[in-house]
């Protein structure tokens, strides 16, 4: 497993695509929730709108915009990230060589998921890090106990938000597509949103962490995370007995 996550981890820090999606997912969520603050302090009404509850200039206002953005961009960016990953192999035609490797297939995917999870958390908490001092570039002053704990919030929902995004690694590898992966983050996001309009609330996994993190912690309770957290563990079950029965022959 050593061996895997090295080679795996050398892999995604070489790639094009792990620095663009980190930059992108990073930077695009504080560039957003700045612009969305600037504009609740110009009175923009249909952005004050959109936030509800969290159109206002103070922390409050900040973490929550961060939220929303977090759980339907950053969702996609780690599902495309996810599909990438997994689907290249085959894309490349790397996957032929993986046969000839000492270290079984289900140990290399459970590996990439391993390094794509550990880039995920990082990249989440460099987000909150971020907010924070975008908070003070703001003058919002330093943050309370509350404040804290948001966001402490708004960090675990990236990490939430990239376990729930593992069905993607299982459907990329299942149809050997990227566009496949691609597609079931998009479908996951329409899905998630039309749980949070049919109020399943914290029972849907897809729309959990989100609430939770939006509510302060009450709108999903422990079971229901737990719950969501269980769908990413069973899609990497999924996965890595999918990637153990692989054949050259499809």
């Amino acid at each position: 497993m050593i061996t895997a996550l090295r080679i795996e981890a050398t892999k995604f820090a070489r790639s094009t695509v792990g620095i663009v999606a980190s930059a992108a997912i990073g930077a695009g969520i504080v560039v957003l929730c700045a612009a969305m603050m600037l504009a609740v302090v110009a009175g923009e009404p249909s952005i004050v709108a959109r936030l509800g509850e969290f159109g206002t200039f103070d922390w409050r206002g900040l973490l929550g915009a961060a939220a929303q953005i977090t759980s339907a961009g950053a969702f996609v960016g780690f599902g495309v990230v996810a599909a990438w990953m997994y689907a290249r192999e085959f894309a490349e035609g790397t996957i032929t060589g993986l046969f000839a490797q000492p270290i079984g297939r289900a140990t290399i995917a459970i590996a990439k998921a391993l390094v794509f999870l550990a880039w995920a958390i990082g990249v989440s908490v460099l987000v909150a890090g971020a907010l924070l001092l975008l908070g003070f570039a703001l003058g919002f002053g330093p943050p309370d106990s509350e404040t804290a704990a948001a966001l402490g919030r708004q960090a675990a929902l990236g990490a939430f938000t990239a376990v729930l995004t593992l069905p993607v690694a299982w459907v990329a590898s299942l149809s050997r597509s990227l566009l496949a992966g691609v597609a079931t983050t998009i479908g996951f996001v329409v899905v998630a949103q039309v749980g949070v309009l049919a109020d399943i609330d914290g029972w849907m996994p897809l729309a959990a962490p989100a609430l939770w993190a939006l509510s302060g912690g009450t709108a999903a309770s422990p079971a229901q995370l737990v719950f969501a957290v269980a769908v990413g563990i069973a899609a990497l079950s999924a996965t890595a007995w999918s990637w153990h029965r692989l054949q050259l022959d499809r």
